[in-house]
């Protein structure tokens, strides 16, 4: 199933996955603004090698990894604890466009850099206690194109797989019951294609964490 068959290339686009509160903007940037934008994250970005859980046994993160933001958004995901690397100046004239964009605030960014179409996100929700209960989630992709797969947590409606592409200068926007309701991923390809960069701004509460 596609959510995008005839999509406008103008404003956001609602998308419609049931319960959830989802919408694109297929061209936030245009071409010239995604390129800088991509060219300054790559040499600017202090890229790391995460190592995550799972089933029981830590690896390395199939992609590399920088969590940025205010001094007090620490964050943690996979058990382990991530203190904030201070914003880069390209970021932080981001994130009030960002922000205005999508009527929220945002103190912190994840940005994964995809080396190319071997590197991967596992299926996942972003519903970790200190983003809240309905947290609003803005998803910018830069680079290569790639597909990013949604599919419902319960298990009777698992095999009910959307999908859609993500392209250079989108900006996806998640809020509402979405991270409750659904899992997303980016999966690998085979296909030979060039690096992509992902920034999922939030808010992070660390008063929230239980």
């Amino acid at each position: 199933m596609s959510l995008f068959d005839d999509v406008s290339r103008e404003g956001w686009q609602q998308l419609p996955l049931p319960g959830a509160e989802l919408s694109l903007w297929p061209h936030w940037l245009d071409g010239a603004q995604a390129d800088a934008l991509l060219e300054a994250l790559l040499a600017t970005v202090p890229w790391e090698t995460h190592r995550i859980r799972i089933f029981g046994r830590e690896v390395d993160s199939p992609r590399l990894s920088c969590w940025m933001g205010d001094a007090d958004a620490t964050y943690v995901y996979s058990r382990t604890r991530f203190e904030p690397h201070p914003w880069t100046p390209a970021l932080t004239a981001l994130r009030a466009q960002i922000e205005a964009a999508c009527g929220a605030r945002f103190n912190s960014v994840l940005a994964n850099l995809y080396r190319s179409g071997l590197d991967s996100m596992g299926w996942h929700s972003d519903d970790e206690p200190e983003l809240g209960r309905h947290p609003v989630i803005a998803s910018l992709s830069l680079g290569a194109v790639r597909r990013f797969r949604l599919k419902p947590r319960r298990p009777e409606n698992a095999g009910d797989v959307c999908a859609m592409e993500l392209g250079h200068g989108s900006l996806l926007r998640m809020a509402g019951d979405t991270q409750r309701l659904y899992l997303h991923s980016l999966p690998k390809t085979s296909a030979s294609i060039g690096p992509r960069i992902n920034l999922t701004f939030r808010w992070v509460d660390a008063a929230l964490r239980a």
